[in-house]
């Protein structure tokens, strides 16, 4: 009935995750330079999934740990912040397996013990209520599980914890089909649906019910597994008796030892004494029925049990001396163990696991678990035993020599102290029974030599790329022989330059060809020059509307040095006389421009103090009004002050007011802050004691009680009257957020007064003369600054530069999208102009969709596929070797989804200097690492290019390059810009709905920290 119970609700289960199957979603599962969901993994889908792996074979244990560790270095280097969860009744599942239960147990304890990795194995299953608060405490985005087990009653359990992670909004993603590349993980994804939640909430004690027949049905699995090795044993029985044998061994190794070492004759003395009570009890009492299943007569015996252990301590010898190196050139046994074996060795690796569940009895015992992942080498026992079956008896024998020889007696005779119950036999001779371990097959070791090579290969050519590049890979590769006759029936000695089709020998064409050109460019028809022309006033209209700049002409000149701008100009050490006296006649003239200002604002003073008090705004405008026409720092102060005693005053009165004390006019307020900011920031060198004072109390009004101590420290502490009374002229929120919500655009950006003569429409900020050193000196850069601070201007100059250098020299803008190579080609268009040769433009576009003037123009705007057709095509290197200078804006594109490749190939395959642009790279030291790696690659091959042209024309030939291909020297220096400021006052809201209307909710930065922000 149970059963029937179970396998019904099963298969709706199962029929549930296979219809949603089709549905997952293939993506990414981390964001791109960006921290990363907190995530689970379950800890036997894991183990399942690395055992399924094509790579491995059985018994390696080594590789399987290597496989483990793979796929969690990989998910943590790529941001991954993860758990794995072992629930206790997971174990269940390998009691048919015992060779797996103990490597599930050694896999826990090494990644416990050896790894810094978060592993959860306190909860007894997926139902269970703990399991339920440690979702809702730590609230995973997915947790990756397998979607198939061993047997149906593991994929069973597999599909309960699928259906438990839905009912508990946690998404589900498959262990299987996950692919990896350098910056994501993709696999597939099956959210948590809402029809997922009600499906458990309608089946919720089905679920519990069949759970529970699920583990009933284990349980019996475990004592049908344990019955035929143990006899009357039971599991409470064998544990205490490898808790005996661990107990033990401390007392015999008092100093401590190694896991494998420990493992071994711990293993193995708790084997034998099993094994011992297995003889014994094989044949039960007459009239005793009994379910335990009878053995052959025929079972091997105690002494065939001491000669497989000793066997397997003698392994454990070699993994401890023996090299990885070594131990990989062993040879491949392809016998299969004896059917006689099975018993015996099953029988070990129950105690394996028996003892490795008793490891906590050595907490207090000096134990390295340091090669927990290397306990067995099955593949090296099977050489063992093959060795002693078969050339050991024929006479060839083997030196070991005296250190493994000692070393594996020293563990042999441990293990003879731990078995007490009966005398084992001595350590030499290792086979002391003639038995055969192995399996005996014609061909017992692998032979590649045997396998018939067909006669197939490649084609022997010579490329000087491909020779170097591929390296070693080549001689690993079947190549046909020179006198092959499909070699010999090829015409030898044939060059092919890739310019032409073979066949035909008409001319290639590639993508650029195919794309739809938007003009003729050779085209003399009227209408279609009428077109063009249309199309650039367009351009020059559409680039105005962008950004008030006027267009600039170049004129081609020759390069000078450019000096460097950074730095503040120096002062010269001596005044000449001539310019001691004019600096006195400047300095009294100023004195009388002064007094002429003085005299001026106490003629307009009274009219514009009259102004204020009846409109606080207007007479505002008025005050300023006078304020850009004085030149006066003193008068300045005055006027200020003036401004300042008017705003205080009409703010009082307002706050007094009938609608002051319902609703405050924050714009009053707002003007007493300008004020203030204009006397602190411009004349705080003039501010007298008084001027403070007065400072501090308006500050006080307005409820800055820290910034006005800050600025003039009070004398004497106030009464709680005063600071009532004071309290009602209050704008109720601190002073930074006041400002920056209510005077944001008022506030005085630090920024320098010298001018830089290499930008003429703003004085550029420090990091801004950065980026035009970088161009200057030819150098790269991976500029990072946030949107709309200023450092797409670095790309103009670079144009500007290029364009002013020769009419020969390339530009490419690479930029993400269509729509902003639109925009920057008629920005370009509007802000230069420039009179070139026939048959040339200064700004060309090339898209999927269109091109124009893309290879006759001196300012290429494109996207990185288009970008990519024109440097891999053959017959367009002699364009390309015009580059001067590329332009990557939103290079953070590189770790994306769709087309990031295309960004890798460009970023290696230029020659020349580059510009990468964005606002939101996390990792840009490291990014910038690469392409300065990059960069010095190219640096070698120009040098070897730069030698060879030499070379050439030292012997009169001609050089395949442009005549100032050499000339133009580049630096191959990479340098990273940051700006981290941004002249904006971001703020987030979450989006809800409340009551059935949207709301709008502040959402504070602090609410965004983790514990990695915190710590």
């Amino acid at each position: 009935m149970e059963r029937n119970v179970l396998t019904t609700f099963s298969q709706e289960m199962s029929q549930l995750i296979l219809n949603e199957m089709p549905k997952a979603e293939y993506s990414s599962l981390f964001n791109d330079f960006v921290e990363s969901e907190f995530f689970l993994i379950d800890g036997d889908s894991l183990l399942i999934t690395c055992i399924c792996e094509i790579s491995f074979k059985p018994g390696q244990n080594l590789h399987f740990f290597y496989l483990v560790e793979r796929y969690l270095v990989d998910l943590i280097s790529k941001g991954g912040q993860f758990t794995i969860v072992f629930f206790k009744d997971a174990e269940y599942a390998y009691f048919n397996f015992p060779e797996l239960l103990s490597l599930r147990t050694a896999l826990i304890l090494h990644l416990q013990k050896n790894t810094t990795i978060d592993v959860r194995t306190t909860f007894s299953r997926c139902l269970s209520k703990e399991w339920g608060s440690f979702l809702e405490e730590s609230y995973p985005y997915f947790l990756i599980v397998a979607d198939e087990g061993l047997n149906d009653l593991q994929t069973q359990l597999f599909n309960f914890l699928i259906i438990h992670s839905w009912a508990r909004k946690v998404n589900v993603v498959l262990s299987s089909g996950q692919e990896s590349d350098v910056l994501c993980l993709y696999a597939y994804l099956l959210p948590s649906m809402y029809r997922h939640q009600i499906f458990s909430w309608k089946n919720k004690q089905n679920i519990k019910d069949a759970y529970t027949t699920l583990l009933n049905q284990l349980e019996r699995f475990k004592l049908s597994a344990l019955a035929p090795l143990f006899g009357s044993l039971k599991w409470n029985n064998i544990t205490e008796e490898a808790h005996k044998t661990v107990s033990l061994l401390t007392q015999v190794w008092p100093e401590g030892s190694d896991i494998r070492r420990v493992f071994c004759v711990t293993s193995c003395s708790l084997s034998l004494r099993m094994y011992h009570r297995f003889l014994g009890n094989r044949e039960p009492s007459s009239g005793q029925e009994t379910e335990i299943q009878q053995v052959n007569s025929n079972c091997l015996t105690l002494q065939e049990m001491e000669d497989l252990c000793k066997l397997h301590c003698l392994t454990v010898v070699f993994l401890l001396h023996l090299p990885l190196s070594q131990r990989a050139c062993a040879r491949v046994i392809t016998s299969h163990w004896a059917e006689d074996m099975k018993p015996l060795l099953q029988m070990k690796k129950w105690c394996e696991y028996f003892i490795l569940r008793n490891i906590h009895t050595f907490e207090f015992w000096n134990l390295n678990l340091i090669h927990l992942s290397d306990l067995n080498d099955e593949l090296l026992l099977k050489n063992i035993a093959f060795y002693y079956e078969n050339e050991n008896v024929k006479g060839l024998h083997l030196n070991l020599g005296d250190t493994i020889m000692k070393d594996y007696e020293y563990l042999w005779n441990t293990v003879s102290k731990l078995v007490r119950d009966f005398e084992v036999g001595q350590p030499f001779p290792l086979r002391t029974t003639k038995v055969c371990f192995l399996e005996k097959k014609p061909s017992p070791i692998k032979d590649s030599s045997n396998e018939m090579v067909p006669n197939l290969g490649f084609i022997p050519t010579s490329s000087f790329v491909v020779d170097k590049f591929a390296g070693d890979i080549l001689k690993d590769l079947p190549f046909l022989k020179s006198d092959d006759p499909i070699v010999t029936s090829l015409v030898k000695q044939k060059e092919f330059d890739e310019l032409v089709h073979w066949h035909s020998h008409k001319p290639l064409s590639d993508d650029y060809d195919r794309s739809r050109c938007q003009f003729d460019e050779k085209s003399r028809d009227p209408r279609v020059l009428r077109s063009v022309q249309k199309y650039h006033v367009f351009q020059r209209f559409y680039g105005n509307s962008l950004e008030t700049v006027s267009s600039k002409i170049i004129v081609t000149q020759t390069i000078k040095s450019k000096k460097d701008f950074s730095g503040p100009k120096s002062k010269k050490a001596h005044e000449t006389k001539a310019e001691i006296i004019a600096r006195e006649n400047k300095k009294r003239l100023f004195a009388r421009e002064e007094q002429k200002e003085e005299q001026k604002w106490n003629a307009l003073s009274f009219s514009i103090e009259e102004q204020l008090k009846e409109n606080l705004h207007s007479g505002i405008k008025s005050l300023e009004d006078f304020l850009k026409s004085c030149k006066s720092s003193c008068v300045k102060l005055q006027v200020e002050m003036v401004g300042l005693t008017a705003c205080l005053k009409a703010w009082k009165e307002h706050c007094r007011s009938e609608e002051g004390k319902t609703t405050k006019d924050l714009s009053i307020a707002v003007q007493v802050m300008k004020r203030i900011h204009s006397l602190m920031e411009k004349y705080s060198e003039l501010l007298q004691e008084d001027d403070r004072q007065l400072i501090a109390r308006c500050l006080k009004y307005l409820g800055f009680d820290e910034l006005a101590s800050s600025l003039h420290p009070a004398q004497d502490a106030e009464n709680d009257v005063k600071v009532k009374k004071r309290n009602k002229y209050s704008v109720g929120i601190g002073p930074a957020r006041f400002q920056l919500q209510y005077m944001g655009h008022y506030l005085i950006r630090d920024e320098r007064k010298d001018p830089d003569p290499r930008v003429q429409d703003f004085i550029p900020d420090t990091w801004q003369r950065e980026l035009l050193d970088v161009v200057d000196k030819n150098e790269s850069a991976v500029i990072v600054a946030p949107t709309s601070s200023g450092k797409t201007y670095a790309s103009y100059y670079c144009m500007e530069k290029v364009l002013k250098e020769s009419d020969d020299g390339v530009v490419v803008y690479v930029a993400p999208t269509k729509a902003l190579v639109n925009q920057v080609a008629a920005t370009v268009q509007n802000r230069f102009t420039k009179n070139l040769p026939s048959g040339e433009v200064l700004c060309g576009v090339f898209t999927r969709e269109y091109r124009h003037d893309a290879l006759n123009c001196q300012v290429l705007i494109t996207v990185p596929a288009c970008f990519e057709i024109l440097l891999l095509a053959p017959h367009r290197q002699n364009w390309v070797k015009k580059i001067r200078y590329v332009i990557f804006d939103e290079v953070h594109c590189l770790g994306g989804e769709i087309g990031a490749e295309i960004w890798e190939h460009l970023l290696v395959m230029i020659r020349c200097p580059f510009l990468a642009l964005s606002a939101t790279i996390s990792n840009p030291e490291h990014l910038t690492e690469w392409l300065q790696s990059v960069k010095w690659y190219w640096k070698q091959e120009d040098k070897i290019i730069e030698n060879n042209t030499a070379s050439k024309r030292h012997v009169g030939r001609q050089a395949g390059f442009p005549k100032d291909y050499l000339q133009v020297k580049q630096s191959y220096k990479v340098r990273l810009v940051l700006y981290g400021e941004r002249y904006n006052d971001l703020e987030k809201h979450v989006c809800s709905i409340k009551h059935g209307d949207i709301h709008f909710d502040h959402f504070h930065p602090c609410a965004a920290l983790t514990t990695d922000h915190v710590d």
